[in-house]
């Protein structure tokens, strides 16, 4: 790839559909009908014929759906993720909130960092704040309604390949198996993924997989949310490792139906929050006034836990030996600590992807290595961000790269300096919502104002 990673990644976050569809597919046939599944099969419609979404949970079933297990924990929609839903189906703010999302500017935002509140950068982008059940059923309802798109319900059991080419994907669905023809199939299977698996029994190379322990475990519950709760719609509050402090990390956000949802994590054998009498305690003792004042509301219903132990990266730009019309997308290809929220705002950039390698309009017959290279810097980008803070954590133990101690010291100072000073927390958002590359904080430009800054505060 010519461009620098810098360049890719500004031009994939400017990627807009094309004013008129131009098929240059015929058939295709996303595995996975999850965000990143939707959002693929969005792109598709563009520049195939047909698409169909094969599924195993009911197109029609609302609220959490049995393969998104982690669907009722908190979620965040990054400003860059919005932006590219806003690309991809004009309207959709407005949309949102029109249907109970609530709008989350910058005065309505508020972060702690080890009980200190970060100042509000009055010119950033505005977010969006949902449930992921409210989100995603928004985005497949818009999917849904293209005439070219259509929905399958069963169970993928693996690929059809013939010669160098993939054919189709064979599936179960009400007691009959078949096979769903495509010219090109989309993996958007989620971590779980078994593409790997039907790669090596059809003979090819299977991906090599990245792991990184860190034993995250989050709880979430909903509050009743009442007229005299705080203006602010989305509070973070963060523990470093330094802090030495049992919880990770805590926030709530405004949600649909008159809401509060609210999440605590923990690492390792710190399990915060798993009953409602602790979940409240906690609040109340551990973090800023805000999340006391919540704890004094109605809790609606049980607490809900889910355990992330590892953050994974396939790396299919690595391969050499790939079959044609195949390519992979969102979790099934890297998924994330979630503390840092960067799962549907991946998945929407993986599709501004999809959509760069289809409108150069490929050869049929090869292997999609240019999208893979794509994708790979927005991987790079997630990667690189939840993986460098996750290394301070004391549980953890490497792999450290190359300039570790440098990098981590210098991105210690501008994150020391985003509680005080505007233009490095600037900065430093553009980065962590994901519109702007990490490099953009590697200059000594950037690392001096930090610790001018910092000088300054203390």
């Amino acid at each position: 790839m010519s461009s620098s990673p810098a360049r890719v990644f500004a031009a994939l976050n400017a990627v807009r559909p094309p004013e008129q569809a131009s098929p240059v597919v015929g058939r295709a046939v996303v595995v996975g009908g999850s965000v990143a599944g939707l959002l693929a099969a969005r792109v598709l419609s563009d520049y195939a014929e047909s698409v169909v979404i094969v599924d195993r949970d009911d197109p029609q079933l609302t609220g959490g759906r049995p393969g998104v297990p982690q669907g009722t924990q908190l979620h965040a929609l990054l400003p860059g993720g919005l932006c590219q839903l806003e690309h991809l189906f004009p309207g959709f703010r407005e949309q949102a909130l029109a249907r109970g999302a609530i709008a989350a500017p910058p005065a309505a935002r508020r972060t702690y960092l080890d009980g200190r509140r970060k100042v509000v950068v009055p010119d950033e982008s505005d977010s969006l704040a949902g449930t992921r059940p409210f989100l995603e059923g928004l985005i497949r309802e818009r999917v849904l309604r293209l005439p070219n798109v259509k929905t399958v319900t069963a169970r993928a059991t693996g690929l059809v390949v013939d010669g160098a080419v993939t054919t189709g994907v064979r599936c179960d669905g009400d007691g009959t198996s078949g096979v769903e023809p495509g010219d090109l199939v989309v993996d958007a299977m989620g971590r779980s993924s078994r593409l790997s698996e039907w790669l090596a029994h059809a003979g090819w190379d299977r991906p090599t997989t990245r792991r990184m322990t860190v034993d995250l475990n989050y709880a979430t519950a909903l509050f009743r949310r009442r007229e005299a709760d705080p203006d602010a719609t989305v509070v973070m509050a963060l523990h470093t490792a330094a802090a030495s402090s049992d919880v990770a990390g805590a926030a709530f956000f405004a949600v649909e139906d008159g809401r509060w949802m609210a999440m605590m994590a923990g690492y390792g054998d710190n399990r915060p929050g798993r009953s409602a009498d602790d979940f409240v305690r906690r609040l109340r003792e551990q973090f800023p006034p805000e999340f006391g004042a919540l704890a004094g509301n109605e809790m609606l219903g049980d607490v809900r836990t889910y355990r992330h132990a590892d953050s994974r990266r396939r790396d299919f730009h690595r391969l050499r030996r790939f079959p044609a019309g195949l390519v992979s997308v969102g979790d099934a290809v890297a998924s994330f600590n979630p503390v840092y929220g960067q799962g549907m705002t991946a998945a929407a950039l993986h599709a501004a992807c999809l959509s760069t390698y289809l409108r150069s309009k490929p050869a049929p017959g090869v292997p999609a290595h240019r999208f893979f290279a794509l994708q790979k810097v927005v991987v790079d980008v997630a990667w690189s961000m939840s993986t460098s803070a996750d290394l301070a954590l004391p549980h953890v133990d490497g792999p450290y790269p190359r300039g570790y101690r440098l990098s981590r010291w210098a991105s210690g100072q501008i994150v020391s300096a985003t509680i005080t000073d505007v233009p490095t927390a600037r900065r430093f958002n553009e980065v962590v919502s994901m519109r702007a590359h990490p490099s953009s904080l590697a200059t000594p430009r950037v690392v001096l104002g930090a610790l001018r800054a910092n000088l300054r505060a203390r």
